[in-house]
């Protein structure tokens, strides 16, 4: 596995929209913020045009165009790394695009970004062995910085590689970003956290767990697209390393939705080295109950016949706030009195 050189001031940073770019509030102000807070910090900023782009349908613009922009980027000797612009609906088309033989052969650099970004690190980290970060894009970065976006600054820059969850969180009804009114406000956090975890069928606390290996996946809503296509590759990924680590989470799914894809990606062995999973707060599945499913037997009723942990409701995804991850890292997590650290250093 590629492990890209960490950044540092004076580096310059791409930032590139192969989902939505930033084109309404409170992204705009968000987008022009983060960009302001970096330049602070001394980096370089290179924007590219589909930032400021929406005539594409589910992404800033024709696919092709922002593939193009994309392996541009990666490719571009003058970029030390990349953070997607933002998340969004049908990346999955600019993938289509991609040249992902060039990217393999190119130096590895960090490519940041979450949600709809799943279609770019997957196969980032299975086909070009290439490690991600599954954390903000550049409009996270565009409010008074907390605890996770330090964290998440911090494991660019190589200086703390170890993330762990945070105490309270947003309710998702505060919605994942800060309001029009005031769109670089900081996050609400007005719940505590509480992990709920399966040792093996056994629903509980968390007291203490330990478990080994590769860190890989990234929104539940992407990864069940991806299954089968070209893009895939999982299986012969898992061939290469000595188990996996896998962190799941869910935006646009409600509960029955995410049983079915975990279903899916069982069914296509995607989950055959499994050591742990990591799952995080479902976005429109939070609380909800469908038929008798919710978030939680969603994801046990299937996963538990591996008789490895599985930790929910933990800070990753669309739910703030979030742990950055590098995908396709080796990595140590450790659960005791609530919460979870993962080391990469392993």
């Amino acid at each position: 596995m590629n492990i890209p050189e960490y950044i540092k001031p004076g580096n310059t940073i791409g930032i590139t929209a192969p989902s939505f770019g930033a084109t309404t509030e409170p992204y705009i102000s968000r987008f022009n913020e983060a960009i302001r807070i970096f330049k602070q910090r001394g980096y370089n900023i290179k924007i590219g045009a589909t930032c400021s782009m929406s005539d594409g349908l589910g992404i800033s613009t024709n696919p092709k165009a922002a593939a193009k922009e994309l392996t541009g980027f990666y490719l571009d000797s003058t970029v030390d790394a990349i953070i997607s612009c933002g998340g969004g609906e049908l990346m999955c088309e600019t993938m289509s695009y991609v040249d992902f033989d060039a990217i393999s052969n190119a130096n590895p650099k960090w490519f940041m970004g979450y949600s709809d970004n799943t279609n770019f690190i997957l196969p980032l980290v299975t086909k070009c062995n290439t490690a991600a970060i599954y954390g903000h894009c550049i409009t996270g970065f565009g409010k008074s910085w907390e605890q996770c976006e330090i964290d998440t600054i911090n494991l660019l820059e190589g200086k703390n590689l170890t993330v762990s969850g945070y105490q309270k969180f947003q309710s998702p009804d505060k919605g994942t970003e800060a309001k029009e009114e005031n769109p670089i406000s900081a996050y609400i956090l007005d719940q505590n956290k509480e992990l709920i975890c399966n040792i093996p069928d056994k629903l509980t606390g968390c007291q203490y767990i330990q478990a080994k290996g590769t860190l890989i996946g990234g929104c539940l809503d992407v990864l069940s697209n991806l299954t089968g296509t070209k893009f895939d590759n999982v299986n012969h990924f898992n061939k290469h390393i000595d188990g996996a680590i896998w962190v799941l989470e869910a935006c646009d799914f409600n509960p029955m939705d995410i049983r079915r894809a975990i279903w899916h990606l069982d069914e296509c062995g995607w989950f055959e080295k499994a050591k742990a999973f990591i799952i995080g707060r479902p976005l429109a599945a939070w609380k909800q109950e469908f038929m008798g499913v919710n978030q939680y037997n969603a994801v046990t009723d299937i996963l538990s016949k591996y008789n490895v942990p599985i930790i929910m409701d933990a800070d990753v995804g669309h739910i703030a706030p979030a742990m950055p991850l590098v995908m396709g890292s080796p990595a140590q997590i450790e659960v005791k009195d609530g919460n979870i650290e993962i080391d990469f250093t392993h």
